[in-house]
């Protein structure tokens, strides 16, 4: 048989189809896994002060929730920015443009540090902005110290993240993955000590929590740090070399191409901070049962995140070799894998949701019934919605390997502050109906952000960028 008749065979065709599916799909989870564990590990970090917290009672747990939403709506900007490190080198290297790998991390720490000297001065003026919004002054006197000693690990959280993203662009997760999860275990002892008064330490309640995170950004950047800078596959670049030396073209390329991502977190976290500013209106219980909902929400939340950052490394990669069905074939792999995953947290969600928040609360008692319940019905929301927020997270992730950021920033902009808080405060505050209507609100956000996100990317894999440009 000749080579072109080998060629024009359909069995041999379709053989070679699946199996290209099949491999895209191994080299997915692959890289996925590691990614989404570390999320999932990031999370935890929170998900530990959040339980530890809840040890404290309702209204600890109701300032530390309202104080670390203001935390991550300014973190996620800035962490959103330097997002744009990682699809930036997936092209450099599917181009083969080894040198403008160093460029790109270094002009990362530049961008880091010029992210967080104006965060530092937001997060300090917490206080009378809170008392500004109508929340309770007790609530704002607990969160506010907390906060501000978080900053002490902004900056080097922010320098974890960029060698976080160059790592991910190299599909190398694993040294990320074995430091967030020495991380755990660090924050986990940090607030025993200090939250509660063990080990020698005086009993420091949300500071103590508040010194602990601060503690272990910088630990877990300065292992990072060494991991990267002992790897002898990475010494080529020389990342560290003539740091202090500016170079603008190149960082003037993160900013383009990351503030719209900034922007799309910072519109989507802000519409769950400003629902957690709603429910502090309707309470100290409905704050504290959000805070519950929310914090298990985000947790299962980084899974799909995961996927979606993997997809970025290999579409990105993709579309700098110029390999439309490859890059095509990587996104729909990964919206496959986001859905599949989804089921099983919405079943856990449905059937387990008071075990859950017995997490939070503690042994039942008369004292945190109210909550207990309220925040066993909004995970029942919660549930209704992941799979839409997954498939949205992963989509987002996708389209940004092929470096289309600034149109998912105009959905996310109109869909989750236009739709979602205006609905939100209408049917939640205005109308009466309360914590319910407010979830329900951000589940219709959710749901109309993934149907434009799938649209734009079927319209994006029919065409594709001259990798010269890209």
């Amino acid at each position: 048989m000749t080579t072109s008749e080998q060629i024009s065979d359909p069995k041999r065709q379709t053989a070679a189809h699946a199996t290209g599916w099949l491999a895209e799909a191994g080299g997915m989870v692959r890289l996925a896994t590691p990614l989404a564990l570390t999320q999932l590990s990031f999370m935890a970090l929170v998900l530990t002060d959040g339980i530890m917290m809840g040890r404290l009672g309702p209204d600890a747990l109701a300032a530390g929730s309202l104080a670390g939403h203001f935390y991550g709506f300014v973190e996620f900007f800035s962490l959103g920015l330097l997002a744009a490190v990682a699809p930036m080198i997936a092209h450099h290297l599917g181009a083969r443009r080894y040198r403008q790998v160093r460029r790109t991390v270094r002009q990362g720490f530049w961008a880091a540090i010029i992210l967080a000297a104006p965060a530092t001065l937001v997060i300090w003026q917490i206080e009378p902005l809170f008392l500004l919004l109508g929340q309770q002054p007790d609530i704002v006197a607990a969160g506010a110290p907390y906060l501000q000693v978080m900053t002490v690990g902004l900056l080097p959280g922010y320098w974890f993240m960029v060698l976080a993203e160059f790592l991910a662009a190299h599909s190398r997760p694993r040294a990320t993955l074995i430091v967030a999860l020495g991380g755990i275990l660090l924050n986990a002892l940090l607030d025993y000590a200090l939250m509660f008064g063990h080990f020698g330490s005086p009993a420091l309640g949300l500071v103590g929590a508040g010194l602990a995170s601060a503690f272990v950004n910088v630990a877990m950047f300065l292992a990072l740090a060494g991991v990267v800078l002992a790897d002898r596959r990475f010494r080529r670049y020389r990342l560290l070399a003539r740091f202090w030396r500016a170079d603008w073209p190149e960082l003037a390329r993160i900013f383009r191409l990351g503030l719209p991502i900034g922007i799309t977190q910072l519109s989507e976290i802000g519409a769950f901070l400003a629902a957690a500013l709603l429910m502090g209106l309707l309470g100290t219980t409905a704050l504290a049962a959000h805070a519950i909902a929310v914090q298990c929400v985000a947790v299962i939340y980084m899974i799909p995140l995961g996927i979606g950052q993997a997809a970025t490394v290999r579409v990105g990669y993709a579309v700098g070799a110029g390999d439309r069905p490859a890059a095509r074939r990587a996104g729909w792999t990964a919206l496959a894998l986001s859905a599949s995953f989804a089921l099983l947290p919405i079943a856990g969600f449905l059937f387990l949701g008071r075990p859950i928040v017995g997490l939070f609360l503690g042994a039942p008692s008369p004292a945190t019934e109210p909550t207990a319940t309220l925040a066993v019905s909004l995970l029942a929301f919660a549930a209704l919605f992941h799979l839409v927020d997954a498939l949205q997270v992963t989509t987002l992730g996708v389209l940004r390997g092929y470096k289309d950021t600034r149109v998912p920033m105009l959905i996310a902009i109109v869909c989750y502050l236009g739709l979602g808080l205006c609905s939100a405060w209408y049917f939640g505050i205005a109308a009466g109906h309360g914590s319910q209507a407010i979830w329900t609100s951000l589940a219709a956000a959710l749901l109309l952000v993934c149907l434009l996100y799938i649209g734009r990317f079927m319209r994006q894999a029919r065409r594709l960028p001259d990798p010269a440009t890209a």
